[in-house]
């Protein structure tokens, strides 16, 4: 059995020896280049553009604009599913070039040169006049009236409101003698910051248009180009080679359309979009800002009689994914910590800052964020150890959400909780640091967090696999579930090994996605690959196992059900004898004179089923107070995640889940002028990324409780690191100085000023 086990990345020598090819090293060095020319001001309409001193640089090809955009084919940009119920889809609001301006850096022209040099100086050269409307940057102020109307069809710029109503909250709060404690949170507009910067390119093979993406969702490329251009699909080819990262900002279709319309304006011309990292932070997508309002009224025994949570969500200028992330949230408040008497409001709303969209935890940090520093807040209202109120308002084992029909199986977050105070010396830290004076303190802090595997029943979870026995007895396996640098590819390997019986180096899984022959699958995105694929993968093996076992009977003499593959060999059960190996049975079926035959088998495997994920940190800080600087000292993550195909691909997928936690709990901030609407730290240099040089060693643990809805026990990973980093340290913080910073991220700034507020400064 392969599963469980620490083996080496399938695409480990490769990357180490800098053999393996990404997006830019497949295109041709013959490309055109394109740079694209983006607004500069935050709301308003292109009145003109004028282009002719550009258009004399050499090496400038050609300048598209808005104006040039006859068809204005609307299109979405989620990486969702798509459904033929018209009520399912997303919002259709984009399009290739756009006229009407909606926030500082929209999409209006883009210039087509032989060099980048080139491209370059004509973006520069270009001259736009604007016809300018009054702008909004706050996501409360976007919902009163009077506010600048960002998109027609949404009243107060509201894209979409979810309410939750369980109890009777108003005749709940009238109980005697409950405590209220009440506080506002939020977080700020973070950037993915992935290696790789998205790129892609285009070029036309007769009728048809094949497209090189460094995308999560080749598939659904294929479908939103096909929308954005009038085409039909079967006319496009998406092509998906090895990715540098994508944390969500890929699982949008961010400028594929618009390479393909350059690509068809000039002729078929192969031409290539690689994005500036500057462009990345405004034009690409961003992680939602959330501010969030709780209020809980609990009982002086530390049990909840009431719940409220507000949360406004902050969409930027277009729909991208949507409400999906704020509703993701506001199902997770009355999951988390279940109470009888639950109100929840979640408001996605325009406003003229940068789109955005997916990113690693989907709305679950911002929610924690909010959600574990009130509850620190109550505990703290209370008297109460934190770690025992969380104990006692947590989700109980049997808990059945009604609308998932997700189950808590297993006691996995007093586990989980468990394991990371034992590795932290929890207890013995909490007591040595209460009540400490002086200007350099420590503090221990905890939280928890909740998370769904994979989209059902929001929407649809497919997974297809093709497997093919090659004339060695090795296997060729496809899925549309794609290798993002996670290491899935690994996993699908060993899962498929095991379900075959055959060694994993027989196991050859295809990376890179090509839509005209990888069978359909939706892409990375919500934490589903190996709880997905796994369905397909052992349907499929199962299915070739049994028309290769149907085959060696013709061989062998031998009925089938006494036949098994064990170890890549053809083996009878009822004595363990080994008649042949695979090898030898692939080479006969392929050139049999009497019985050729291809041994394959493809299936789709529709997944009606989820899985929660849970999990805990536990962070150690000092905190500098004059410095107004915190320093983190130690920090774990310990996950409930089934039962894990790779143990080492799992905690380096918790140790970059708890990097991306350290920045967005302590650094990381994407900020806006609010006189113009532009970036201002739109690089790496002003963007204070998390380095390893911020990190204290990570230490990723794990309770492993089988999922009984898996095929392989799984559940899912990928996000759930990210989830609860940033509200562990911000709890640790409150116990060193006892003050609460409810605006992230906790850096000096914001301590200044709250600790200006207290009186430490």
């Amino acid at each position: 059995m392969y599963a469980g086990k620490n083996v080496t990345r399938v695409d480990a020598y490769d990357k180490v020896l800098g053999r393996t090819k990404y997006t830019d090293d497949l295109c041709d060095k013959g490309a055109y280049v394109v740079r694209i020319l983006h607004s500069s001001i935050a709301h308003g309409k292109v009145v003109s553009i004028d282009t002719s001193r550009a258009e004399k640089i050499p090496g400038v090809v050609r300048i598209f604009t808005c104006f040039d955009v006859k068809e204005k084919h609307y299109f979405p940009t989620a990486g969702h599913p798509w459904s033929t119920d018209a009520a399912h889809q997303d919002v259709a609001d984009r399009l290739v070039l756009t006229e009407d301006v909606r926030f500082y850096g929209d999409d209006i022209g883009a210039v087509v040169a032989e060099d980048e040099v080139a491209a370059s100086q004509a973006i520069e050269a270009i001259r736009v006049e604007y016809e300018e409307y009054p702008f909004v940057l706050d996501v409360q102020e976007a919902m009163k009236d009077g506010a600048p109307q960002i998109h027609k069809n949404y009243p107060n710029n509201i894209l979409k409101h979810t309410s939750i109503r369980q109890g009777n909250y108003e005749e709940a709060v009238k109980e005697p003698g409950l405590i209220k404690v009440e506080g506002w949170y939020e977080t700020p507009v973070v950037q993915h910051c992935h290696l790789e910067n998205f790129i892609c390119y285009a070029q036309m093979e007769g009728d048809r248009i094949n497209i090189v993406s460094s995308t999560q969702i080749p598939h659904i490329v294929r479908r939103v180009v096909g929308q954005a251009l009038g085409i039909s699909w079967g006319k496009i080819r998406v092509v998906k080679p090895y990715i540098g990262g994508g944390f969500g900002n890929k699982q949008d279709v961010l400028y594929e359309p618009l390479c393909a319309w350059l690509c068809m304006q000039l002729g078929g011309h192969l031409v290539k979009i690689d994005i500036p990292r500057e462009d990345t932070f405004v034009s690409n997508r961003v992680r939602h800002s959330i501010r969030s309002h709780i209020i809980s009224w609990v009982r002086p025994d530390g049990t909840y009689a009431a719940r409220k949570l507000e949360a406004f969500s902050d969409q930027g200028a277009y729909a991208s994914h949507g409400h999906s992330i704020a509703a993701k949230g506001a199902g997770a408040f009355p999951q988390l910590y279940p109470c009888e008497n639950v109100e929840v409001d979640a408001y996605t709303v325009f406003t003229n800052k940068s789109v955005a969209g997916a990113m690693r935890g989907y709305g679950i940090p911002q929610t924690m964020w909010a959600v574990e520093g009130h509850t620190e807040e109550v505990a703290a209202r209370l008297g109460m150890d934190p770690v025992e109120f969380r104990r006692r308002n947590l989700m109980p084992v049997g808990y059945v959400d009604h609308f998932s029909k997700n189950e808590l199986y297993d006691d996995s977050f007093n586990q989980c909780l468990d394991k990371a105070m034992a590795a932290m010396d929890y207890k013995r830290k909490y007591r040595e640091y209460q009540n400490q004076t002086g200007d350099i303190r420590r503090g221990i802090g905890v939280s928890v967090f909740w998370y769904n595997t994979a989209v059902w029943p929001i929407s649809l979870e497919t997974s297809s696999c093709r497997m093919v026995l090659n004339p060695d007895g090795s296997l060729q396996v496809q899925l549309g579930e794609t290798e993002i640098g996670q290491g899935a590819d690994t996993a699908f390997a060993q899962m498929t090994a095991d379900v075959l019986g055959v060694p994993l180096e027989s196991v050859h899984v295809i990376s890179c996605q090509d839509t005209d022959v990888t069978p359909f699958g939706t892409g990375a995105y919500a934490s589903r690959q190996t709880y997905t694929a796994g369905f397909s993968i052992r349907q499929t093996g199962l299915l070739l196992k049994e028309r290769i076992l149907e085959y060696a009977h013709g061989l062998t003499r031998m009925p089938s059900y006494n036949l098994d593959i064990v170890d890549g060999n053809i083996v009878r059960t009822t004595d363990g004898r080994i008649l042949m190996t695979l090898g030898e049975l692939a080479a006969e079926a392929l050139y049999s004179l009497n019985n050729s035959q291809h041994l394959t088998a493809e299936s789709t495997a529709q997944i009606k089923s989820n899985a929660y994920s849970f999990g805990c940190t536990i962070a150690e800080v000092e905190v500098d107070i004059p410095m107004c600087k915190v320093k983190l000292l130690d920090l774990v993550n310990v996950h409930d995640a089934g039962n894990l195909i790779n143990p080492a691909l799992a905690a380096a997928q918790v140790h970059g889940g708890m990097s991306m936690g350290i920045g967005f709990g302590l650094s990381e901030q994407l900020m806006f002028d609010e006189k113009t609407g532009r970036a201002l730290n739109n690089n790496l240099l002003d963007y204070k990324l998390s380095t390893c040089m911020d990190h204290p060693r990570l230490n990723a643990l794990f309770v492993e409780n089988p999922e009984p809805t898996s095929s392989f026990g799984t559940k899912g990973l990928g996000e759930p690191p990210a989830c609860s980093v940033a509200p562990a340290i911000r709890n640790a913080v409150y116990q060193a100085t006892g003050v609460f910073v409810n605006k992230a991220p906790v850096n000096p700034h914001n301590l200044f000023a709250r600790f200006k507020e207290e009186g430490l400064l």
